[in-house]
């Protein structure tokens, strides 16, 4: 059984990334091209990360990280990318990413990076109530979950981080760039836009569950609060 599947067509890389995940106690397998991953997914749907390469022989990887998100909830997915241009960013979080790392990268980092995303995965996949209160909005940090009346709504590790942000200090307005300067710490280059797309998304996985609430409101030419009701 593989706790991490690592999809990268160069070996050299996937190599050490494996090592270094191995020494952590994590299994590993590799694959190095894109059309050979979903039927082992399929076999082996028990894998709780992938570290996914944007550029691979064939099916590339926005294209697998679309289906896997479909088809595998709540699996975690890691894009690993060479090309910083913003759309690529955009795109990759927008089709169900949960985080980018850009090469060249540490190791170290792609370590950290998985331990966190797996303490999510794992919990999610527990059918468990932290609250009962069906008014409750929950952080869960050591999972990275967010939970409104006991439901974990799902979010990726960079919405995690951002609703935690806002709701440290209910009421605060935060602009795009205080929010960006808190949700990535590495200085990686964002548009705004990427910032409008998350809260998109943020604000609709909570309508799923609370459709009657809204707790992230927009301040028209500023930025975004949170303010519960």
């Amino acid at each position: 059984m593989s706790d991490i599947l690592i999809v990268e067509d160069e070996p050299k890389i996937a190599e050490l990334v494996a090592d270094y995940l191995k020494i952590n106690n994590y299994s590993t397998h590799h694959i190095a091209h894109g059309d050979e991953v979903l039927p082992w997914v399929a076999e082996h749907p028990e894998v709780k990360v992938v570290l996914l390469d944007v550029m691979l022989p064939g099916k590339d990887g926005l294209e697998l990280c679309r289906e896997l998100r479909r088809l595998y909830e709540p699996m975690g997915i890691i894009m690993l990318t060479a090309r910083v241009e913003e759309i690529d960013r955009l795109l990759g979080l927008e089709i169900g990413a949960d985080d980018y790392i850009c090469k060249p990268f540490s190791p170290r980092e792609v370590v950290a990076r998985c331990k966190a995303l797996m303490r999510r995965v794992s919990l999610a996949a527990e059918d468990e109530a932290v609250s009962d209160d069906d008014n409750a909005l929950v952080l869960d940090g050591d999972g990275w979950r967010a939970l409104a009346g006991g439901k974990d709504i799902g979010l990726t590790a960079i919405e995690f981080q951002l609703l935690s942000v806002m709701m440290s200090t209910p009421g605060r307005i935060y602009s795009r760039d205080q929010l960006m300067e808190q949700m990535y710490r590495d200085h990686r280059i964002v548009s705004e836009r990427t910032v409008d797309s998350h809260i998109k998304k943020l604000r609709k996985k909570i309508a799923d569950t609370w459709p009657d609430k809204e707790i992230i409101h927009s301040v028209y030419g500023v930025g975004y609060k949170y303010m519960p009701e």
